[in-house]
């Protein structure tokens, strides 16, 4: 069965304030010239930054070096070939040199994408060679207050433009160096939702991500695939190596970072995804070992 990419992804159903709103058709547009503002040994951090409005996806792309996207607003959905991420402004994600992805916005963003220099053989801001398997795949990052601000004082003049002075190439220098030690020291976030190459599993999970409330059971979601409930949970334990249920907390997860990033109060969000306000406290602390308020960032 062929690989489907970031681009098979499908519009979703997102959340109106407080309850829906009618999805509405992507917009698409080209990744902006990523290669005037290729990083190098000499400036071994770059960032990009483009203010977009809801419903905009920047097409799949990939780059030879690797990418941290980061919303300072606003909610975003970035889509690779093994699975799709929602990153609020309290998160980035890191991806790998070579990954093809997709970047939605979910709401108005000002989206910052960082280019991080590679070394030939090495992956990582600048980590030991011990530690950088981790930085090989894609992961989910917590954003410190001062990372948000070394990000925001970056320079994002291209090398189209007017070249920086000598002292601004000093400063950004500094910057980017402390970038680099911020991502060192940034905590991973186990949140991230994988995605399977089985057609009918694929569609039932693109589903399910849309809209994780429309069915509380799998025989209900199966019964939109035409499969057997046995059948799809055969299917997500060989691809998914999970329950379907296991799977659909990350979506929900994922989803309550979205709602949470409007500030909506952790309550309304229980009942939005169809909790009681103490069971959806439960399931973030087991899911993740932490409270709805440190996981959403608002503590």
């Amino acid at each position: 069965m062929p690989r489907r990419t970031a681009k098979d992804t499908a519009a979703e159903t997102r959340p109106e304030t407080p309850g829906r709103r009618i999805a509405r058709e992507l917009s698409y547009v080209e990744s902006a010239t990523p290669e005037l503002f290729m990083p190098t040994r000499q400036r071994p951090v770059r960032v990009k930054y483009r203010r977009l409005r809801a419903d905009t996806q920047i097409k799949p792309h990939s780059h030879a070096w690797a990418q941290v996207a980061i919303s300072t607003s606003g909610v975003i959905r970035l889509d690779v070939p093994t699975g799709t991420y929602l990153v609020p402004p309290s998160r980035a994600l890191w991806i790998p040199p070579g990954v093809e992805h997709a970047v939605t916005m979910v709401e108005d963003a000002d989206l910052r994408t960082l280019y991080f220099h590679q070394p030939a053989g090495h992956c990582g801001p600048g980590v030991a060679r011990h530690d950088e398997d981790a930085w090989r795949q894609c992961r989910v990052l917590e954003v410190s207050e001062l990372l948000r601000a070394l990000v925001r004082e970056m320079p994002t003049v291209s090398n189209a433009g007017p070249g920086l002075s000598p002292e601004e190439l000093a400063r950004e220098k500094h910057l980017s160096a402390l970038i680099r030690d911020e991502m060192r020291r940034a905590n991973p976030v186990r949140i991230g939702v994988d995605l399977p190459h089985d057609k009918r599993l694929r569609n039932l999970c693109e589903a399910v991500i849309a809209d994780p409330t429309r069915h509380e059971t799998l025989e209900e979601w199966a019964r939109d695939t035409g499969a057997s409930p046995r059948t799809v949970a055969r299917l997500f334990r060989h691809e998914l190596g999970s329950t379907f249920t296991q799977w659909r907390q990350q979506v929900v997860l994922a989803k309550a970072l979205s709602l949470a990033a409007s500030r909506m109060p952790v309550a309304h969000i229980a009942t939005e995804l169809g909790y009681s306000p103490s069971a959806f406290s439960a399931m973030v602390r087991k899911s993740v070992g932490q409270s709805p308020g440190q996981f959403f960032g608002t503590q």
